[in-house]
């Protein structure tokens, strides 16, 4: 058996081989996932996708519709932890990666019930990395998040790297950081090539509007006002989504085995500073912010280091924050029937559960 020492530092995959590559996505029809479909369609000429996906509540055909036809694109209704199924897919469609996105993401779902993200994103991973074991897979790509690092104190210089201990906060922090340790204990047990990157908060297009900015942008546009956690100082570390994709495909491609990639857009803006930039954007006075009871365990402030990524694969991010911010309120605009059509039945029920009575209208602008 090749050990994890033999992994590290091996050869980089050449971009022509990258051409024909065959790439099962997990969790392809969620917010990231079907970014990172649509950026391999567009600028891998030869690639193929298998997309797994369960179709939860955060799940939608509609992200990827332009491309149901595509022949080198399938999708696969199935969760990670559905075995049997998997098994039959790999057997029958050999992959060269597997990009691992399937999640349940939402801290405020995890404090609410934890199961189903222990379910889904540790025992899936599992799964999943048995799998890839069994039908050899030369490369597994865990996609976790900053927020296994646990919280940072407001004000202070310092940020996560990739070396920080794990000290995670809520339930879907705790659940993507025993994913993590399970890739890397594949990594150092069995010498499987894992990759695993750790981003910072997302935005843009297709993002399920659960989410503050898409949240607050919907919203807005519904005139209804913006429920805004506590006090609104709580720091977050911004990425546009296509900042991340292309980063995932530089480390799926180029990342060195058993090694960890922090992925930061250095857009560090407290939860007040977003909703009032939205808020300008959309010509709306800062009045529609409503405070609310803040989130049980609320980490105060994420920050990300992503100078590995950068020094060892040249990447950085490129989306300007205001323009990306710009771009993300129009892109809603122009795809009201998208979001309209998931903010109903199930979703206003739990958004009732989660924020309670709100003033329904928000002031005129």
């Amino acid at each position: 058996m090749m050990k994890p020492s033999d992994l590290i530092g091996q050869p980089k995959i050449d971009k022509e081989e990258a051409t024909a590559m065959r790439v099962m996505i997990t969790g392809g029809l969620g917010f990231i996932g079907s970014q990172m479909v649509r950026y391999l369609l567009e600028t891998v000429p030869d690639i193929h996708i298998i997309n797994v996906d369960a179709l939860t509540y955060a799940g939608n055909l509609e992200n990827l519709k332009d491309y149901e036809n595509d022949p080198r694109y399938e999708w696969v209704h199935a969760s990670i932890g559905d075995q049997a199924t998997l098994d039959r897919v790999l057997a029958e469609n050999p992959v060269d990666v597997i990009i691992n996105f399937a999640a349940e993401s939402h801290v405020d779902r995890s404090i609410l019930s934890a199961a189903p993200f222990v379910t889904t994103n540790v025992l899936g991973t599992q799964v999943l990395l048995e799998l890839a074991r069994t039908h050899h897979v030369p490369r597994f790509l865990q996609v976790s998040t900053d927020e296994v690092y646990g919280s940072l104190p407001l004000g202070g210089s310092n940020w996560f790297s990739e070396t920080s201990p794990l000290t995670p906060n809520s339930p879907y922090a705790a659940s993507k950081a025993a994913a993590d340790f399970l890739c890397l204990a594949a990594f150092r047990t069995y010498g499987q090539d894992v990759v695993i990157t750790r981003c910072s908060n997302n935005y843009g297009p297709y993002q399920f509007p659960e989410k503050l900015i898409p949240l607050f942008i919907t919203n807005g546009l519904e005139g209804k006002t913006w429920p805004l956690y506590g006090d609104g100082q709580n720091v977050r570390d911004w990425l546009h989504v296509s900042d991340h994709v292309r980063a995932l495909w530089m480390v799926a491609l180029q990342g060195k085995s058993g090694q960890i990639y922090n992925i930061g857009g250095h857009n560090e803006k407290s939860n007040r500073e977003v909703a009032e930039a939205l808020a300008d954007i959309l010509h709306l006075p800062y009045s529609v912010i409503t405070p609310v009871a803040d989130r049980l365990g609320h980490d105060r402030r994420y920050a990300i280091d992503s100078q590995k990524i950068t020094k060892e694969l040249g990447w950085h991010p490129l989306v300007d924050w205001e323009q990306g911010l710009r771009d993300t309120v129009q892109w809603y605009k122009d795809h009201e029937a998208w979001w309209k059509a998931i903010k109903t039945g199930a979703y206003l029920e739990y958004y009732q559960q989660q924020y309670g009575p709100l003033r329904k209208d928000s002031p005129s602008a």
